[in-house]
């Protein structure tokens, strides 16, 4: 008989997807085993008038699926990274993180213009919806004239929203577009050096029970994911990213060296810092170092940031 693992999810076509994909690679892999998805609504799902940073954070969108973790009604749950918050309960640690998928934002224009030449510029008044001030602070360094309007809910949602609101441009993740089959859908795609990712954008993060064995997850994870992940979480929690300024980071492997792209928007001052930082890697202390190098880009960044018991960038 084949042992039976749950996998939560939410229940977003998205989520439903992504969880598939962790599915079937976790079944490719292990025939002994068979996966039951198991999904499920969460608070974040319920609440679309408002920013994230005005009702909770990105918890609201877990706190369902970790307490079935917790309870034992599900093994493992799949999130997108970027959606889980920089504190995760012990009990219920992250035990894989699988490839990345292209980490960058785009643009999906109204039908109206989409595979159009669209100059907004040329419009005078034209209004993009996002309800992300990371990608807002960014996104006025490239449309200085555009309003920003705040617009949430899954793809779908915020497709029919883009229809009907008086929108002329919507900002998402090419990876949801991309797992959702709708590249085509895509007018523009910022490089990342005109807007830093969030941190985890493109990486499926799987959660499970400490002390459990989950060593079947060994070849569906990917390594590189779990440094640009490491670096990542590193330097948004050194600048505090339960906070609600804009902060963003994407890291990258070029060969034996790790490459960290971040960015904090100073609320007080208006202003926006970016930076970049590499580090060469060592096998035997690979995380470690990815560790480091988010902490200490951080601090270049932002030198005013608390010491908080986190290693430095030499490791002190």
């Amino acid at each position: 008989m084949k042992r039976c693992i749950k996998i939560g999810s939410r229940d977003s076509k998205l989520a439903v997807i992504q969880a598939q994909l962790v599915i079937h690679a976790i079944e490719m892999t292990n025939p002994e085993i068979e996966c039951q998805l198991i999904t499920m609504k969460t608070t974040g799902d319920k609440i679309l008038d408002r920013r994230l940073d005005q009702i909770g954070g990105k918890g609201l969108f877990v706190k369902e699926l970790d307490q079935a973790l917790l309870n034992g009604t599900i093994d493992l749950s799949v999130h997108s990274l970027k959606d889980l918050s920089m504190e995760v309960d012990e009990r219920i640690p992250l035990v894989g993180f699988t490839k990345r998928e292209d980490p960058r934002d785009c643009l999906l224009y109204k039908q109206c213009y989409h595979n159009g030449e669209v100059s907004f510029d040329s419009m005078g008044h034209y209004t993009i919806g996002s309800s992300s001030r990371r990608r807002i602070v960014q996104m006025q360094q490239i449309y200085p004239n555009a309003e920003f309007e705040s617009i949430r809910g899954n793809v779908q949602t915020r497709l029919r929203k883009l229809e009907e609101q008086p929108f002329c441009a919507t900002a998402l993740a090419v990876a949801g577009l991309n797992r959702l089959g709708m590249q085509e859908r895509i007018d523009r795609i910022f490089s990342v050096d005109e807007v830093i990712p969030a941190a985890g954008q493109g990486i499926l993060a799987i959660q499970g029970r400490k002390g459990e064995n989950y060593s079947f997850l060994d070849v569906v994870c990917d390594r590189d994911a779990e440094l640009a992940a490491t670096a990542e979480r590193a330097f948004i929690t050194k600048l505090n990213g339960g906070c609600s300024a804009p902060m963003a980071a994407y890291a990258e492997r070029k060969g034996e060296k790790l490459l960290l792209h971040g960015m904090y928007y100073d609320d007080s001052l208006k202003r926006m810092k970016k930076g970049q930082k590499t580090i060469m890697l060592k096998q035997e202390s690979s995380l470690k170092q990815a560790r480091q190098l988010g902490i200490c880009l951080a601090e270049e960044l932002v030198p005013s940031v608390k010491r908080d018991g986190m290693e430095d960038c030499y490791g002190r």
